[in-house]
């Protein structure tokens, strides 16, 4: 087999690990509609859950990110998906707040732990030209696992109960299986890493100013993502009356749009350029966000569930890779802080949107999203061009 060839296959491993991780993100917007049944709790304290699982991730990704930086350790992801498989699994067998909190945050290490070396490895692996492709395929991973999760989850609580959150331990254990076979010994399994310290052609230095602008992009996503994924199906369900069930299928459909427009989105980001994509991709989210929040028909919510979708999945690709390309020389600790930032930031913001949510109703909860999504739209037209490989 040749190396370009290896190393294509190796992004699809790539993605099947990031399938496996973000699965245990998405079920946790769908647990939740059980969790507040069976315990009776009220928004706000639905949201904490997904607070504390992501602000352990805020706090660690770019620490993992610089370890990254050092060293390649393909086993740092596969120790990530396993922890988070596992930490969600126990959501489901625990009925104490305490301990379901403690589930998340195991799960929320783990997730953190297998990002930045998974996105550093992406870039690594890519051939000049496809990077936006890669990143793509590798994104379509995390959507499908937000997308199939949730299915995957409630099928299992319809069947089992609570208890049917240990489903979530299969998939960690497949990728552990193929990632080894994958991704062996360094010295064996990654001689472009070898490559590097053999001296490569002079990297461009670093444009700090750029990659923070690029954070807060990300940061601005990220509440929007975090808002739409913990609060459209209980949105659907109080204000169009769907089952817990029903509404977990819409939300589903929802992921399986971002599956698809982050593929779109890579491949775009190669053709026409990144930043063209960013701003196509907040043109679509923010008026669609809008829309849906003034909306009370059932068939309109699904109709825009599509350009949210759209926009919401086309960024990530160009951001993480933007990120990347502003900080050359520490490809691990851009990928800590942004694909950090993309899930934990949100996470922390939803407690604040659980109360908005529990005294004035979720449709200003959704409003809030759409107003915020203004800022880095805006923000989104100051961005540099991107550098030429």
């Amino acid at each position: 087999m040749t190396k370009e060839k290896y190393k294509s296959k190796r992004r699809y491993v790539l993605a099947l690990g990031h399938l496996c991780a973000d699965m245990n993100q998405g079920v946790l917007a769908a647990i939740l509609p059980f969790l507040i049944a069976a315990y009776h709790y009220d928004y706000k304290t639905a949201a904490m859950l997904v607070m504390v699982s992501n602000l352990v991730g805020s706090v660690i990704q770019p620490i993992f990110g610089l370890l990254a930086d050092k060293k390649v350790r393909p086993a740092m992801m596969s120790v990530g998906v396993i922890m988070a498989g596992f930490g969600m699994a126990l959501t489901g067998l625990v009925d104490n707040f305490g301990l379901l909190c403690i589930a998340v945050v195991i799960s929320g290490v783990g997730t953190a732990m297998f990002h930045p070396q998974a996105a550093q490895l992406i870039n690594r692996v890519s051939l000049e030209g496809t990077k936006g492709e890669s990143f793509g395929i590798f994104a379509l991973g995390g959507n499908l696992g937000f997308m199939f999760g949730p299915a995957l989850v409630t099928a299992c609580i319809a069947v089992a109960g609570l208890k049917g959150t240990l489903v979530l331990v299969v998939p960690s254990i497949v990728f552990t299986v193929v990632q080894i076979l994958f991704f062996e010994a360094p010295a064996e399994g990654l001689p472009y890493v070898a490559a590097e310290k053999n001296g490569p052609a002079k990297r461009p230095k670093d444009d700090w100013p750029e990659f923070i602008k690029l954070a807060l992009l990300v940061t601005g996503r990220s509440v929007i993502f975090s808002g739409i994924n913990t609060f459209v199906v209980l949105f659907l369900i109080s204000q169009m009356h769907l089952s817990e069930s029903t509404g977990n299928i819409f939300l589903t459909f929802y992921y399986a749009v971002g599956s698809v427009s982050a593929v779109a989105g890579g491949k775009l980001a190669d053709m026409i350029g990144h930043r063209k994509i960013i701003w196509i991709s907040w043109g679509i989210l923010v008026p669609s966000l809008f829309l849906f929040s003034m909306n009370q028909n059932i068939v309109i919510a699904a109709i825009l569930l599509i350009p949210m979708g759209i926009g919401i999945s086309m960024l990530y690709s160009p951001l993480v890779l933007s990120g990347q390309q502003s900080l050359p020389n520490h490809m691990g600790l851009a990928s800590g802080v942004t694909l950090g930032l993309s899930v934990s930031i949100g996470g922390i913001v939803a407690p604040a949107l659980g109360s908005v949510g529990d005294d004035y109703g979720l449709v200003k909860v959704f409003v809030i999203i759409a107003c915020i999504a203004v800022v880095p739209m805006i923000l989104s037209f100051f961005l540099k061009e991107e550098r030429k490989q």
